[in-house]
């Protein structure tokens, strides 16, 4: 009878539990489901399974006091350089880094490498890294052929629409878009070539702007050249016109930007310190 009893007595204990993990009074930030405040998140199973003001620590197999952290979703990094591996000297290779090393341990579960691979080495990216990770990456195809390799960015053969969007539509699942960056040449081609692809697969473009001129200002490309929902990186870089000084010697913002932002252009600020003017 005592053995039963025990037996019983166990059983009662685990149904009791019906939580695998409780964070316990963590700030929570939920966009999602508009929640901005003080709760507990409750796990079974690998998946949220309660959120609420207070869970009795008793539901929970192991309890997590979090006061004090904020608990969200995994993060979104929207702008990384992950194709390494390849031994090359250039962000298709050395420049990346590996996403899982840089991922969870900076709350980051989805990272969108940013053109690394152009629609000619996307199929190794994807081989050698994307399908590799732990992480979930997502990706904007590069208008030029080998995207961001020692060849550069500059030769307009390289940039053609129709191969980039048949990348897209080979991978589906994980091509988010198109990326031009870094083209220093006369003209519009890398732009005009983007956003081509962009309107043939209806995905967003984003633009790194690469060399001002005369010709090629952002007056032009925020108001005839990208659409709704296209991204503009590296916003304030501070190497492209976005700030200009006034008759009085104070910095302004060009006004294409806020033109872009009323047109619906998003605005990503990038990585790294060389994207803080």
């Amino acid at each position: 009878m005592r053995t039963l009893a025990l037996i019983l007595s166990a059983a009662w204990s685990l149904a009791a539990q019906p939580y695998d993990l409780l964070l316990k009074g963590g700030h929570v930030i939920d966009p999602k489901n508009n929640v901005n405040a003080v709760r507990d998140v409750a796990i079974a199973g690998g998946k949220i399974a309660r959120v609420a003001a207070n869970i009795p620590p008793s539901e929970a197999k192991r309890v997590a006091d979090v006061a004090g952290l904020y608990v969200t979703p995994g993060l979104v990094d929207m702008h990384a350089h992950v194709y390494a591996g390849t031994g090359i000297r250039a962000l298709t290779g050395d420049q990346s880094v590996y996403p899982d090393p840089m991922s969870f341990r900076t709350g980051v579960t989805t990272m969108v490498d940013a053109g690394s691979a152009g629609w000619k080495n996307f199929p190794d990216f994807k081989q050698r890294v994307i399908d590799r990770a732990k992480t979930r990456v997502l990706a904007f195809v590069n208008i030029v052929a080998e995207g961001m390799g020692p060849k550069g960015e500059n030769n307009p053969a390289d940039m053609i629409p129709e191969e980039a969007v048949k990348i897209a539509r080979q991978y589906p699942e994980t091509v988010v878009g198109f990326k031009t960056a870094h083209y220093q040449g006369p003209g519009w081609p890398s732009i005009d070539a983007v956003t081509k692809a962009g309107r043939m697969a209806d995905l967003p473009v984003m633009i790194d702007f690469g060399v001002l001129n005369a010709e090629r200002n952002l007056k032009i490309l925020f108001e005839e050249k990208l659409r709704k929902g296209d991204i503009y990186t590296h916003c304030f870089s501070g190497h492209r016109d976005e700030a200009v000084y006034n008759a009085q010697d104070k910095l302004e913002l060009n006004p294409a930007m806020v033109t872009g932002r009323q047109r619906g252009v998003y605005f990503d600020v990038g990585h790294g310190g060389g994207s803080f003017y």
